[in-house]
């Protein structure tokens, strides 16, 4: 290769290497200026409106204020969301808006006293909430039926919360067997069914030669039988005999 290609090749490479050096510096030069001013947003999300507008401040953005909206996650009064969102770059001065929570959104607990467990469920279910643990309970209502509640009816509570009920036990009532009175004394036998909670219902008396008066001759229902305290016990009694009935 002559020297004169030599030196204009050496010539042709320096202006090259002084063009990167201008690109870089001048790349270099312009990002410093766009990016002089720019900050990061903080991660506010959680912090009471004081010290996310301190945040803020400290750092050269201004607040602005969106319409709050309604969190399970986050508590009343904290923020929520923010726009533009936490790591964004923005220049100093410009606004960040800030959504407040309004913490979880409330329903009224439904007065569900009479209802059928399903009915009361369905019921639940259209206000949002859930059914809770269910207890049945001795009650004078009908089997089924919800006698108690907690949260009581018409409380505030955040959606979804359970429902406590209390259900009125089925009282299927209990099966005995019917004994056996014939040849008993009415009056004790009656006095004592009765306090054991059973009922009478026709008690008929004949006479009936050669029996004591008072003496019980049939019975209903027969002895054996299931006896139930709702079912009526009829009895016939020996009466005593007319004068000159006897042989």
């Amino acid at each position: 290769m002559s020297p004169k290609l030599t030196t204009w090749a050496l010539r042709a490479a320096f202006a090259l290497l002084l063009l990167g050096v201008f690109t870089v510096s001048a790349y270099s030069a312009f990002s410093l200026f766009v990016r002089r001013g720019v900050t990061t947003v903080p991660e506010l999300v959680g912090l009471s409106e004081e010290r996310a507008t301190a945040l803020l401040a400290d750092l050269g953005l201004r607040v602005r204020s969106a319409e709050p909206r309604h969190s399970a996650a986050v508590e009343a009064g904290r923020v929520v969301e923010t726009a533009p969102p936490a790591g964004s770059l923005v220049k100093r001065g410009a606004p960040v808006e800030l959504v407040f929570s309004l913490g979880p959104e409330q329903g009224v607990v439904p007065d569900l006293a009479g209802r059928a467990l399903p009915a009361a469920q369905l019921t639940l279910r259209a206000e949002g909430l859930a059914l809770g643990d269910t207890l049945s309970v001795v009650a004078a209502a009908e089997p089924g039926a919800v006698v108690g509640q907690a949260p009581r009816a018409g409380a505030a509570v955040p959606l979804g919360t359970r429902v406590d009920l209390l259900v009125a036990l089925d009282q299927t009532p209990r099966t005995y067997v019917m004994p056996d009175l014939v040849y008993r004394r009415y009056e004790p036998v009656r006095r004592a069914l009765e306090l054991a909670g059973f009922r009478f219902g026709a008690v008929k008396h004949e006479p009936y030669e050669g029996i004591a008066e008072g003496t019980i001759l049939r019975q209903l229902p027969l002895p054996g039988h299931p006896l139930r305290q709702r079912d009526v016990i009829s009895l016939v009694v020996a009466a005593p005999t007319p004068a000159g009935g006897a042989a």
